[in-house]
């Protein structure tokens, strides 16, 4: 079985992304850009043996190591990279390791394609690295041409025949520097080939790169989730009848165990339904005395509160109400009002419509009314 290696470069300071502290220890989400950078690496392919070249001075990587469970891979790097990919070359002498994949800790997206593509490589060359054509047209500083053709922007991980880029190493890179290990190999004659690189195999360099990678592993999502009620008119009662948190004085009410009011149960039902959490019947049992005559506010605020403890956020809801009576328009502004407030959301993303069935069914006989409702909400992973 060919026993494989990764060298993550992990000892420079990243002056040009001005952290104050190195790069590499710098959230990117909930985890550090190197802790994203080994989980990546490490999905899209499987490792006999893996190194962290670290500064001296670094007293934060133990602390990322064991998040995953890597122990005892550390080793010094140099004043270069250069030496400080030497170092980690030879902090693997005698372990058997066949091929070695030297990355920057900095490329938080190597896919498992680009893993694939540099192995196939190896079958047939000494030395591979991920490259990419140059779309923009080159110029030198005199304005004269640059064939754009003829290059290509090189990426890591850069792989290797272990002992072949050690022989490179030992050779040619004794109190030199390199831009990357492919120099080496290549000033040492090394067989080699460029595989298809991925734009999304960035490095993470400047500022405004942590935003773009912020971006791309982004896990929120959006859902949307429906509410309906029905509640019977008690004609018997004098009211007042409660209709999206709004006291309605038109003789009669609701039946039901709260205030029956149609509207915040069809509310609440597609807030719970957008997160899955069941309906307002599991968590508000009509068999359960406390909830006579409660005010409904109080089951959409638990909807809200639950939804803020699973990192959503209500973005838009629209209500409709289905009745021949009472009539609706005189108090859709002050309903409007009344959710908006309730939930937190600005007047122009709460929608309440009314309309009927025509006279037919329980609506059109004026037996009752219903509520349908749909919330938006989004969840931030």
């Amino acid at each position: 079985m060919t026993r494989t290696a990764l060298i993550l470069v992990a000892a420079g300071k990243g002056a040009r992304a001005r952290t104050t502290i190195p790069k590499q220890y710098e959230k990117i989400g909930d985890e550090t850009l190197l802790s994203l950078t080994i989980k990546n690496i490490t999905k899209a392919h499987d490792f006999s043996e893996i190194r962290v070249v670290v500064s001296k001075e670094d007293s934060w990587i133990d602390t990322v190591l064991e998040a995953h469970k890597l122990t005892g891979v550390t080793t010094t790097g140099g004043a270069s990279r250069t030496e400080s990919v030497h170092n980690g070359l030879k902090s693997l002498a005698n372990r058997g390791i066949d091929r070695v994949f030297i990355h920057d800790a900095a490329r938080p997206f190597v896919s498992k394609q680009i893993m694939a593509d540099l192995n196939a490589a190896l079958d047939v060359v000494e030395g591979a690295a991920p490259a990419l054509p140059i779309a923009d047209a080159l110029k030198n500083l005199d304005g004269s041409p640059v064939d754009r053709d003829k290059l290509r922007r090189v990426q890591t991980p850069q792989a290797f025949h272990y002992e072949a880029i050690c022989g490179a190493f030992s050779t040619y890179a004794q109190n030199r520097s390199y831009a990357d290990d492919i120099a080496v190999a290549h000033a040492a004659g090394m067989k080699l080939s460029f595989t298809e690189g991925d734009p999304d195999n960035f490095k993470v360099t400047y500022p405004e790169d942590f935003a773009k990678a912020a971006r791309m592993i982004d896990e929120s999502y959006i859902a949307t989730g429906s509410g309906f009620d029905v509640h019977q008119f008690d004609m018997e009662s004098v009211g007042p009848l409660w209709l999206c948190g709004i006291p309605i004085e038109c003789g009669y009410s609701l039946l039901g165990h709260s205030d029956a009011d149609a509207g915040l149960h069809a509310l609440t039902d597609a807030i719970l339904g957008a997160m899955c959490f069941g309906d307002i019947g599991d968590h508000f049992p009509p068999t359960d005395p406390q909830w006579k005559g409660a005010a409904s506010d109080k089951f959409l605020l638990f909807a809200m509160e639950t939804l803020k403890d699973r990192k959503g956020s209500l973005q838009h809801v629209d209500i409709t109400l289905i009745c021949e009576k009472p009539k609706i328009k005189p108090y859709r502004d002050a309903m409007r009002a009344k959710i908006s407030d309730l939930c937190c959301l600005p007047l122009s993303r709460v929608s309440v419509k009314a309309t009927t069935t025509e006279k037919l069914g329980f609506t059109g006989r004026g037996e009752g009314l219903a509520a349908q409702a749909t919330a938006t909400v989004r969840f931030n992973g």
